[in-house]
């Protein structure tokens, strides 16, 4: 578990595949140590991860966003555990608690929308006790830092990341890190 905070720390943008061309390219990539997974099926998942892992990467899936597989129970942690991935993202606590349980790396994602939105994170980080927290969008410095100085979980600045000027607000702001799905910022690392 230390080897992959540490990662974080000496590589704060994570690249974000969404695709099989993301996929290529960030498998190429020698910048990208940690990859977050945003895509596949219950029948392609394995095969992304083990490509990742081949091009020895750390590889953390959003349950959420993997077609066929039901997130609304804890199996999906089971299920994502068993394809050899090292975190699980996701917004649903009872997945990110299971994963907890397996030993996994968990990446609880929240989407601020709003105030209330915002007051309702420290209530779930409580009951969640994630290794890191995603928030979304991450362009949101002033947020950033006010979350930062409220919790002690890691924060990791998603969505909306385009361009160094992101990832510079975003880092100052407090993130430990920042992740993206645009390929130009991946080669910013």
């Amino acid at each position: 578990m230390i080897e992959f905070f540490e990662l974080v720390e000496d590589n704060p943008i994570i690249a974000a595949v969404k695709d099989d061309q993301g996929l290529r390219k960030c498998c190429e990539l020698s910048e990208a140590g940690l990859v977050f997974v945003l895509y596949g099926s219950i029948c392609s998942i394995k095969e992304i991860v083990e490509a990742l892992k081949g091009a020895g990467k750390k590889v953390a899936v959003d349950v959420d966003l993997i077609t066929g597989l039901d997130t609304r129970g804890e199996v999906s942690a089971d299920f994502i555990a068993g394809t050899g991935a090292d975190a699980i993202i996701s917004t649903k606590q009872s997945v990110v608690k299971r994963a907890k349980e397996l030993g996994m790396i968990t990446i609880f994602r929240v989407f601020v929308l709003d105030s209330l939105a915002l007051q309702n994170i420290d209530r779930q980080l409580g009951l969640v006790k994630p290794d890191f927290l995603e928030i979304l969008p991450g362009t949101m410095p002033k947020i950033i830092r006010l979350l930062c100085s409220r919790v002690k979980t890691p924060v990791i600045a998603s969505g909306l990341i385009s361009d160094k000027e992101d990832v510079m607000a975003a880092l100052s702001g407090g993130a430990v890190a920042v992740s993206s799905t645009n390929q130009v910022v991946w080669e910013l690392g």
